[in-house]
This record gives structure tokens, sequence and C-alpha cells, in this order.
């Protein structure tokens, strides 16, 4: 089992700045990648942001481009995503995603989510 914690929602202005975190904790694991998706009311899931463990490669949603930057510490398990320039229509919950490998069986994890909203 591979653990997710994370942080950093709240509540922020048009045109304002968050940045959230997740910690990846658990047994003897291997990463593949982690990345970011949302969800806001009524809503699918949309991917966000994620990032290659291995050599770092990045990749966003349109959506996104060149406002957000998503950023990992290997040392650390953990995986950030810094969001500039919010807009409302940025308001959903995030949830952190983790590609991985525990004892050999790929698997996929997700975070509890973590609130962000963006006032007009």
């Amino acid at each position: 089992q591979v653990q997710l914690v994370e942080s950093g929602g709240g509540l922020v202005q048009s045109g304002g700045s968050l940045r959230l975190s997740c910690a990846a904790s658990g047994r003897t694991f291997s990463t593949y990648a982690m990345g970011w998706f949302r969800q806001a009311p009524g809503e699918n899931r949309e991917f966000v942001a994620t990032i290659i463990w291995s050599g770092g490669s990045t990749y966003y949603a349109d959506s996104v481009k060149g406002r957000f930057t998503i950023s990992r510490d290997s040392a650390k398990n953990t995986v950030y995503l810094q969001m500039n320039s919010l807009k409302p229509e940025d308001t959903a919950v995030y949830y952190c995603n983790i590609d991985t490998a525990v004892l050999g069986t790929r698997s996929q994890y997700w975070g509890q989510g973590t609130q962000v909203t963006v006032s007009s």
C-alpha cells in the first residue's frame, strides 16, 4: 500500500497563487509518475499535470499551461503543484495520483483531495 497526503489548498482571490504538496509513503515502492487531477462540482475528474519520476518530463492540460508548474522532490517522494494566475474556473477538489509498483505489481493510488476555491 502507498499513502498520499495532500496539503496546500484553500481560498484565494482571482489572480492569486497557491502551492499544493503531495507526499507519498508506504512499503517499498517504485514511482513511475505522480500527478494532479481535479474535479469541480457536477463535473468529471480531469487531468491537470503529471511528472515522470525518471527524467522529470512534465505534461499539462491546455487549460493550465503557462500558469501551473509541477515539480518533484525525489528524496522526499513529494510532488508539488505551483498554481499562479488562478481563475474562478480553477475551483475544484484537487487530487494527487501516483503511478507506482509495489513488490512488482503496477498500481495507482489517489490522495484524499484538497479543496481549491478561487473567488472572483
